[in-house]
């Protein structure tokens, strides 16, 4: 059992916005996702970076081994241009693939645009002899990223398809990291039966 503080890592890649020509929305997007869905306490480290594959892959590293993040969000570079290389500097630094969540993410955003077979975001677990994090290609825009994480709900709240986020707490659970708890009505975490803690006085 892991009782450590829980550290995500929180990384926008863009040519445009590293460069300041305009304000990055990822990250923002990221942490206000993150405020309103989860209960445990947690810290971030954030990185905003352009889309360079060496610059991707030392800055993941550095996210994982040194600041010791149990899971690391990425947001931009996902798509078929030349600049989009995500997927290629996540898939160097892991160590296993994750394919689950790539399909998922593309099934909530076929129900929005056709365009989202053209994404091409994953996961996977970078793992060292004493750490391990979750570490998920997400899109690039706010309202995607929300959609991604959280899943579609209709009118009075009846989940229609499920978000990513809400295998993400027991993913970190088997990998060591600490137990995540999140707020329902925002992401209903599953966990089976025997991984789950009874509820705090």
């Amino acid at each position: 059992m892991n009782d450590a503080p829980l550290v995500i890592g929180l990384v926008s890649i863009s040519d445009r916005a590293s460069g300041g020509v305009y304000a990055d929305q990822g990250i923002p997007a990221l942490q206000d996702w993150l405020a309103g869905a989860l209960t445990t306490p947690f810290r971030v480290e954030t990185r905003l970076i352009p889309d360079e594959r060496s610059q991707i892959e030392a800055t993941l590293v550095e996210l994982v081994d040194t600041a010791r993040c149990h899971l690391v969000l990425t947001t931009g570079g996902t798509g078929p241009a030349r600049r989009d290389v995500t997927p290629e500097a996540t898939l160097a630094v892991g160590t296993k693939e994750m394919p689950g969540f790539g399909e998922q993410m593309r099934q909530i955003s076929l129900h929005f645009v056709p365009t989202a077979i053209l994404s091409r975001q994953l996961a996977v677990i970078r793992e060292t002899a004493d750490h391990a994090a979750l570490i998920m290609n997400l899109p690039g825009q706010p309202k995607a990223i929300k959609e991604t994480l959280e899943g579609l709900k209709d009118a009075d709240g009846k989940q229609l398809v499920g978000g990513i986020f809400a295998a993400v707490p027991y993913c970190v659970d088997l990998i060591g990291g600490p137990y995540m708890e999140t707020d329902p009505a925002v992401s209903k975490t599953f966990r089976p039966k025997s991984a789950l803690r009874p509820p705090k006085e």
